[in-house]
């Protein structure tokens, strides 16, 4: 009884395993790239909000305070002129950081399987 389970299903186990591991470079470029770009989407748009530079951008002839006299125009100008660049310096670097994952991403496998032929050919 137990050859009998084993070999039954040892066999669809294996056919299953094959299976998956033909399927998964179809995966990681389809269904997974399109789930990795939905999440690099999400994590830039959470930045941008967590960022606030659109609101900023907005806002920039907008005195701060609702002081409307010349020296908090001016001050409200310049602080938000600072504040635009040192926040758009940061949504660059989370760009370029998802933009590295993104090659990583698409890199791996290739690297994977040169790996594997070094390493059969040494």
């Amino acid at each position: 009884m137990i050859r009998d389970n084993l070999s039954l299903y040892g066999g669809r186990v294996a056919l299953n395993l094959a299976k998956d591991i033909a399927y998964f470079p179809l995966w990681w470029y389809s269904e997974g790239l399109k789930q990795l770009l939905l999440k690099l989407r999400d994590f830039l748009v959470n930045k941008e909000r967590a960022l606030a530079l659109f609101v900023w951008i907005k806002n920039i002839f907008r005195p701060m305070y609702s002081q409307y006299d010349w020296p908090g125009i001016i001050i409200s100008f310049f602080v938000r002129i600072f504040q635009i660049i040192f926040r758009g310096a940061l949504m660059i670097f989370w760009l370029v950081f998802s933009l590295v994952i993104l090659a990583f991403w698409l890199f791996l496998p290739v690297l994977a399987i040169y790996e594997i032929i070094f390493q059969i050919a040494a």
